[in-house]
């Protein structure tokens, strides 16, 4: 599915990450994603990984780890949806999810392993769409959003991520 998401599509804070995502073909995003943040992750070390730019704030893995489980939270709100369930799901609380992931106490090596593995199923799903369940849609946390708005969010996300990495972690 090619074509970008309009503002029908998903509510206005959404766009903060689907504006981050370059041209139409969302899936070549996801994909390319897979090769060009590899080396950036296999990159930092295990002790860099705990690394957390202010005290208050999530380490490294902390990020990764909440990067896989909102991959994973969305590409069920996609499923949900293309498959053309009608029931409203259910908010999402990071906090809560950070904070009893113990993504600390996990090695940095199988975050890696996990969001590639997170980001392969997530690819499989959308490539694997029919051409109409894209533009399906439905609600989630009380908010609207399309199955194409989803993808493009997922590849937003984590590019949002690995800048902030970059800027404030490395």
């Amino acid at each position: 599915m090619t074509g970008r998401p309009d503002t029908s599509e998903a509510v206005p804070y959404y766009f903060t990450y689907i504006d981050l995502v370059p041209g139409d073909d969302v899936l070549a995003v996801l994909e390319s994603q897979v090769e060009e943040i590899s080396p950036l992750l296999r990159s930092i070390s295990e002790e860099k990984s705990l690394h957390r730019y202010a005290p208050e704030k999530w380490s490294i893995r902390q990020v990764l780890n909440h990067v896989n489980d909102t991959e994973r939270v969305f590409a069920l709100r996609a499923l949900w949806f293309a498959r053309g369930f009608e029931a409203p799901l259910p908010g999402y609380d990071q906090d809560h999810a950070a904070i009893t992931s113990m993504a600390d106490q996990l090695p940095w090596a199988a975050h890696i392993d996990e969001f590639l593995i997170v980001r392969l199923a997530s690819i499989s799903l959308f490539r694997n769409l029919p051409a109409e369940a894209w533009m399906r849609g439905g609600v989630a946390n009380e908010k609207r959003f399309s199955v194409r708005a989803i993808a493009f969010i997922l590849a937003g996300h984590l590019l949002h991520h690995i800048g902030l990495i970059r800027e404030r972690y490395l």
